[in-house]
């Protein structure tokens, strides 16, 4: 049977993350070799039924063979085709290492690809789409890569996308531009799902909204652009399914740009960000009321002047922007970094134990 588990609620505490194999003094002989650990590979899935049943068995056939000990988290993001009824019955035949979430309903990519990340327990965490575009064979360079060069991530490249150009290749690749010129991280493909991460970096950080686009610039808030590195992977044509991309992720992505770029340069320090904004608002409007009151004194009526109001209100206006907006953002951060909700609920399930549900090499 598939081993199946229950994350946090939204006012539950969140999960306790596991104790890496690969630390030198955790695993006895597993201590001399740089490669130990164990995998956890994370997909998640929306209205793919057709892709259920080719995605286990690939990345069954793709680790079949891997030395270390793996599991595979498939989760369904609230599907209404059946995708979640078929992931447990194909995992349910294939072994308890591919264990299914299924969401309450559709919280979006990136809220799926979090409940699997706290759902892994493994101490290196890979993620790929669940449209099987992203080869599963890829999985342990990648992995392999991130373990012998001792870094944080390696992200996947798709250096021959097999997509539309006008709906998929053009917009990625403004928006990789984009990106690139805002964080100042030089990754060819963002958007590339197919990732390795050493887990105990990744925990650091949550991902909400499409946030999924920007771990790279979200890790080197918490560890160093050093120890992150791209590699070139193989991309497939969609052979089931619809894709769920379009135009419209424009806009979303758009917003979520500008909110990295906050937290990034003011994450530590929203007063700065708020306070600058707020006094120079409320600047124009004391130079504004200043002058008037010269005129005042020199004897001339102010009391029915547009100008008046216009001072009044930009001087009221930057002492709410500057008391508002901090407020405002330390309780969003609060109310999620808090561990009083998570951008996603999982339907109730059994939790194995950790030890058990892992494919161990033959």
């Amino acid at each position: 049977m598939s081993a199946v588990l229950q994350l946090p609620t939204a006012t539950g505490p969140r999960a306790a993350p596991a104790t890496p194999l690969s630390r030198p003094d955790a695993d006895g002989p597993r201590a001399a070799d740089p490669l130990a650990h164990r995998l956890s590979v994370v997909v998640p899935m929306y209205d793919e039924i057709d892709n259920v049943v080719p995605l286990i068995d690939a990345v069954q056939a793709a680790l079949a063979d891997h030395r270390w000990p793996w599991e595979l988290i498939v989760v369904d993001d609230g599907s209404a085709d059946g995708t979640g009824p078929a992931l447990e019955r194909h995992a349910a035949r294939t072994g308890a290492h591919v264990r299914v979430l299924r969401l309450t309903r559709n919280f979006r990519q990136t809220a799926a690809m979090q409940a699997g990340i706290d759902a892994a327990r493994g101490d290196v965490i890979v993620t790929m789409d669940g449209d099987l575009q992203n080869d599963p064979r890829d999985i342990p360079r990648l992995v392999e890569r991130l373990l012998r060069e001792d870094l944080d991530l390696v992200a996947g490249w798709r250096r021959e996308r097999q997509d539309g150009w006008w709906l998929r290749k053009l917009p990625s690749r403004l928006a990789n531009r984009l990106i690139r010129r805002t964080t100042g991280l030089h990754f060819q493909d963002l958007g590339c799902s197919l990732k390795a991460f050493r887990a105990s970096v990744l925990r650091r950080v949550r991902l909400y909204g499409e946030m999924h686009r920007f771990i790279p610039a979200w890790l080197a808030t918490v560890t160093s652009p050093a120890r992150m590195a791209e590699e070139p992977v193989q991309h497939r044509a969609r052979s089931h399914g619809q894709s769920k991309y379009g135009l419209s992720r424009t806009l979303r992505v758009l917003t979520d740009l500008v909110a990295m770029r906050f937290f990034l340069n003011f994450g530590s320090r929203p007063g700065h960000f708020f306070g600058v904004a707020g006094l120079l608002i409320s600047g124009v409007g004391a130079l504004i009321l200043a002058g008037l009151l010269v005129e005042k004194l020199m004897g001339a009526d102010v009391g029915t002047r547009p100008l008046l109001a216009l001072g009044f209100f930009l001087v009221l206006g930057g002492l709410q922007f500057m008391t508002t907006g901090i407020i405002g953002e330390l309780l969003i951060r609060i109310w999620y970094d808090g561990g009083q909700t998570l951008p996603y609920h999982l339907r109730a399930t059994a939790t194995p134990a950790d030890a058990a549900g892992w494919h161990e090499a033959a």
